[in-house]
Parts: structure tokens; sequence; C-alpha cells
């Protein structure tokens, strides 16, 4: 059965994208026809909101097999493979460039959560089989901001690609950045504490009080923690940068800011979430050491305390470092974006 299943999702996908299709479209004549009388432009407005058959195909066939592909890597759980695709459906549906944050985000995330898995099973209590197996509250945490602003794109803006211009296309510039430094801020974090705790050759240092602290401690950084997570808002960037390139309109491009400051802000994300994860984490989240030598996240009989208040599990600080970056980056890269 599970052999089919890949067939069967690909054979589903085509009638229900055309299904939804047919149904904007229906739903662009009803706003024409409802539209105020003496509106010239009611008619227009109304067929730009058409999505293209295409578009909608896509958005219904690539979530789907992102996410089966995800299950056969033992990525996700069931349940965080249904919420992935929802996500991944408003993203690719709003913006390909979205699209390919979360596709750069997940594969990337997913093979540093692998690498070095059987050091990591000696200082981590909560230690999982594969590449994380993600459940719907991880993938809720790392991608809902992401799809909440990718929504708002949506409605606001419409779907397709633009261009970063703060000048003429404000609200979409803004929305693109945001959903970009999302994403860049997850990554960044996951790559500082899934690679910089096996590649450093000492123990991290306390963010809060400078000590060294065991490996895995929440609030725990290294130069090689920080170098990655630097690397891995990067790679966002420039999976977002390389889209618009091949997917936005050639005039508008030339007619545009330079677009490179993408891959920069994407960094800047990356790290700078990474450390604000860090903070939070140092500070409001609770780090011992049990019996075993492993990191855990409660008090507990034999357990000795090393940092942190438990105030905020990892999941909290991962959703609060992605909306406060997800806000943050866009007004710098207003501020600061080159023109032309």
């Amino acid at each position: 059965m599970r052999d089919w299943m890949p067939v069967l999702f690909c054979g589903l996908s085509v009638p229900l994208s055309l299904f939804m299709w047919l149904g904007n479209v229906a739903l662009s004549k009803f706003w024409s026809i409802g539209a105020f009388e003496g509106y010239p432009n009611a008619l227009t407005l109304a067929e730009s909101r058409v999505i293209s058959p295409g578009r909608w195909l896509f958005s219904t066939l690539a979530p789907l097999a992102l996410m089966m592909a995800a299950l056969r890597r033992r990525s996700v759980s069931r349940s965080g493979a249904f919420l992935g695709v929802l996500v991944a459906f408003v993203l690719a549906l709003a913006s390909y460039p979205f699209f390919a944050c979360l596709v750069a985000f997940f594969f990337s995330s997913s093979r540093a959560t692998k690498f070095r898995s059987r050091m990591k099973r000696r200082f981590e209590s909560d230690f999982r089989e594969g590449e994380g197996q993600r459940n719907w509250v991880q993938v809720l945490c790392n991608g809902g901001m992401a799809a909440q602003l990718g929504l708002l794109y949506l409605l606001d803006c419409g779907s397709g690609e633009r261009a970063i211009d703060f000048a003429r296309e404000y609200r979409s510039s803004w929305l693109g950045v945001a959903v970009l430094s999302a994403f860049a801020c997850c990554n960044g974090d996951t790559w500082s504490s899934e690679l910089g705790s096996v590649l450093s050759d000492r123990d991290p240092i306390s963010i809060i009080t400078w000590k060294r602290v065991p490996r895995g401690t929440n609030g725990g950084v290294s130069a090689i923690g920080i170098l990655v997570s630097l690397l891995g808002g990067l790679f966002v960037g420039l999976s977002y940068y390389v889209t618009v390139r091949y997917t936005v309109d050639t005039k508008m491009l030339m007619t545009s800011p330079p677009q490179w400051p993408i891959i920069a802000f994407g960094g800047m994300a990356g790290l700078l979430g990474s450390l604000l994860d860090s903070v939070m984490g140092g500070l409001l989240q609770y780090s011992g050491v049990d019996k075993e030598g492993k990191i855990v996240e409660a008090p507990g009989k034999g357990v000795r305390h090393v940092s942190g208040l438990r105030i905020l599990d990892n999941h909290s600080v991962n959703l609060i470092s992605s909306i406060v970056i997800g806000v943050t980056i866009p007004v710098l890269a207003q501020k600061y974006w080159p023109v032309r």
C-alpha cells in the first residue's frame, strides 16, 4: 500500500488543483459582479486575482511530494506532515521564493539534525532516530510565522513573484523579507545547535554567565556555532535570491534595486535569531544534567541544575525568535537596502 501512496497523491493532486482553480475563477466572477457601480477597474482587479491552473497544480503537488519524501526519511511524524502540507501549500501559492525558503530550511536542518547523531545521543535526553521526526508542534513553531506572513501576502498582494523594492512595492517587499527572515532565523538556530554542538572541540560557553557549560545546554554558544548560524541564514537567503532571479519578470528586475542584499539579510536573520534564541534559552529555559550526563529540561531526582528558569520550552523559544526576527529584519532592510 505504501508503494502506491505517491502515485495516489499525484493522481489526486490534478483534479484537486483543477477544482480549486475553478473555484477561484467562479469567486473572481462573483467579486466583479458584486463590485460597486462606477468602478471601472472592478473586472480587471477581479481577473488579476485569478491564480493560474499551473500554480494551483504546483502548490498542490509539490507540498505532497515534499511531505512524502519527509515521511520516508523520517524527518517528520504524521501530524507534522499533515500540518507541513498546509504550510507548504500556502507558501507555494503565495510566492515561489517563499516555498524555496521552506525547502532550503527543511532539508538542510534535517540533515544537520542527523549529522553525527551517535555523538548527540550521548548528551541529548530527547534524542530521536532519523532526521528528528518533527511533530506538528515543531512545524507550527518553526513555520507558523512564515505561513501567516505568506497568507497575508496572498490576501494583500495576490499570488506571484515580485522583486524587493520598498519604494514601489512596499507591502510585498516587507512581507517577502519577513518570510525570508523567519525561515533564516529558524535555520540559523538549527544549524547552530545541531552542528555547533558536535563540531566544536570544547564545551560551549553560556551566553549569560560566560562560563563553560555541558554540550546541549540551552544558552550555550561557541565560535563554530555562531559561524554556522550565519551560514544557515545565508543559505536560506541564497535560495530566495536564486528563485527571485529565475521567476521574477526581467523588466521588473531591471528597474528594481539590486536583489543581492537578500542573501546578506538572510545571514543577518540567521545570526541574530540564533543569538536571541540563546539568550532566551539561557534565561527562560531550564537546563539540567541527569545521572547519565544528559541534558534535561525539567528538574527531577538526581538532576543537577545548570542554567535557566523553567518558564519556556524549546518550541516556545523558537516561535518567539521567529516572530521577533520576522518583524525586525524588514525594518532594517527598508532602511539600509541600497538603491539603483
